[in-house]
């Protein structure tokens, strides 16, 4: 098992393109912990509180399951503390065999991977405009990103991290708000590129500003800067939120490919 990755993984991870994107992306910076055989499996981490990634093939055996079982063991992955973003039959398996040794793992999150070769513009144009925020927004950013991991209840930060993020992310001139006709900021959002693809993220409206359609407004905006740039928009929804995820589907973007989060 080596502890690097090269062009051998990264076909691999084309065979799931959407639903293992942002793995591809966590391969390229910095991670606690990597093992890969570059033929049937991937694991990364890059640190608490993120969810431990792991790649498995469609056509995965219960022998290589239970491999993948005993590599997270030995690496101190089923502590209880580690949560993973995996296939739902490495999810299944995880189940069932974590409860013979006394753990009990459920999945705590499903999710949709979506991209938008063609964005539709909202059949409800919000008050306001698309807004691209620079450093002297960088004490908003950090609220709202606070507000977001509290409302999706995962992935909590220090203050530090969410400021880190945020300056990383406006030099890189990759994050945005709605600025209503009040000039009130009511929704942000980001987008990150990697190989061909780009990925909408953070995508959070205040709550006393929601039902108003500044989100598919914003979202839809930000959807046509990445095309405009070459890359193909993605992105991950919560796959139990009706709502947000008919926004989506309203602005053009297309179901591709489905995972889990598992944990304790």
């Amino acid at each position: 098992m080596d502890s690097f990755v090269d062009e051998r993984d990264y076909r691999l991870l084309e065979r799931d393109r959407y639903t293992f994107f942002v793995m591809r992306r966590i391969l390229g910076g910095e991670n606690t912990l990597l093992l890969t055989d570059h033929e049937r499996f991937i694991l990364c981490f890059s640190e608490q509180p993120f969810p431990v990634w792991i790649w498995t093939p469609a056509d995965a055996t219960e022998d290589e399951y239970e491999s993948v079982y005993r590599i997270a063991k030995e690496n101190g992955l089923m502590d209880g503390t580690h949560r993973f973003n995996i296939k739902y039959e490495l999810a299944e398996y995880l189940i069932r065999r974590a409860e013979e040794d006394g753990l009990a793992l459920k999945i705590e999150m499903n999710m949709f991977a979506y991209d938008c070769p063609e964005p539709v513009a909202p059949a409800v144009v919000a008050d306001g405009e698309l807004y691209q925020c620079t450093e002297a927004d960088i004490d908003e950013l950090v609220e709202l990103r606070d507000l977001f991991h509290r409302d999706i209840d995962a992935d909590y930060q220090s203050e530090e991290h969410y400021r880190r993020k945020s300056e990383e992310a406006v030099r890189n001139g990759g994050l945005y708000f709605w600025k209503n006709s009040a000039g009130k900021n009511v929704a942000c959002c980001n987008w990150k590129p990697n190989g061909d693809m780009a990925s909408v993220g953070l995508v959070y409206t205040r709550k006393e500003e929601r039902r108003k359609y500044y989100a598919s407004n914003l979202v839809y905006r930000v959807t046509r800067i990445i095309q405009e740039a070459g890359y193909l928009p993605m992105l991950y929804t919560d796959a139990d939120y009706a709502a947000s995820n008919s926004c989506y589907e309203k602005i053009g973007y297309i179901l591709r490919g489905k995972l889990c989060t598992l944990g304790v």
